[in-house]
């Protein structure tokens, strides 16, 4: 496996954890999850076997790598729509683990996405993305994802959800302290922003070569507005989803739970 990727992928995760405190906690609760799935059903063995996991916006695939080093019968299909982060989830992810990880390139922001799936799944997950889709946008995602998964099956979205600052000033607040302590003693020892890491990634040139394409793909994608906890967990709720609650949770840093 490539040195390089193997460095841009360690300095990708550095950077993600400088913006989310605990990071690795709130995988480590999402992967428990899935080992109740497997363990609760007679379909699905302990390491996996006969389960395939969906990644939401897999970008360069933290959270599909971690699925799959747990869960070795595991397939994990990943979705994105970032061309670079794709690319690299791809290079990385199939050097490891071959073909029980499937990279599929679409836009979870447009309807028919699921189309593109090569097989059913039983469990979804995200990290650290849908926040980039409008309202709108994530309510039409969860109504897929009623129709996607079948009865039983999990979804698990980990992300910041902020407080509303005009009602929840206080809590907004102490969230915000948090993000710039940990923001604040990780880049004191050297991780990198996010835009370092950026300008690093694309001077790989398997990377570069599709730097163009994300430029096009996300020019007209102004920054959405905010989509509060409450706001997932209605549209869940009304996609079909028979629970629905927080599992974690750190200040705006929640991990939800949607079963169908």
């Amino acid at each position: 496996m490539s040195e390089a990727i193997e460095e841009i992928i360690r300095a990708w995760d550095d950077q993600q954890a400088a913006y989310i405190s605990n990071r690795e906690q709130r995988f480590e609760i999402m992967l428990d999850v899935i080992a109740h799935v497997c363990d609760d059903s007679e379909s699905f063995g302990s390491d996996g076997a006969g389960l395939t996991v969906l990644d939401l916006a897999c970008g360069p695939g933290s959270l599909s790598q971690r699925i799959l080093d747990r869960f070795p019968a595991v397939t994990v299909i990943g979705v994105d729509y970032d061309p670079v982060l794709l690319e690299l989830a791809s290079a990385w992810l199939g050097k490891r683990h071959g073909a029980r990880f499937t990279p599929v390139d679409a836009d979870l922001a447009a309807p028919g996405w699921e189309a593109l799936l090569p097989q059913g799944v039983h469990v979804a997950v995200s990290s650290t993305a849908l926040h980039w889709l409008e309202p709108a946008q994530l309510v039409a995602l969860y109504s897929t994802l009623g129709r996607v998964l079948p009865e039983d099956g999990v979804f698990l979205d980990a992300d910041h959800l902020r407080y509303d600052p005009t009602v929840q000033p206080l809590l907004t607040a102490l969230a915000a302290a948090d993000d710039e302590r940990t923001q604040g003693a990780a880049h004191a020892r050297g991780v990198q922003t996010w835009d370092e890491w950026w300008a690093d990634a694309v001077t790989l040139p398997s990377l570069a070569v599709h730097s163009a394409a994300r430029a096009r793909r996300f020019a007209d994608r102004p920054p959405t507005p905010h989509a509060p906890l409450e706001l997932h967990l209605s549209a869940l709720r009304t996609a079909g989803f028979a629970e629905t609650g927080v599992i974690w949770r750190l200040y705006d840093d929640v991990v939800i739970l949607g079963r169908r």
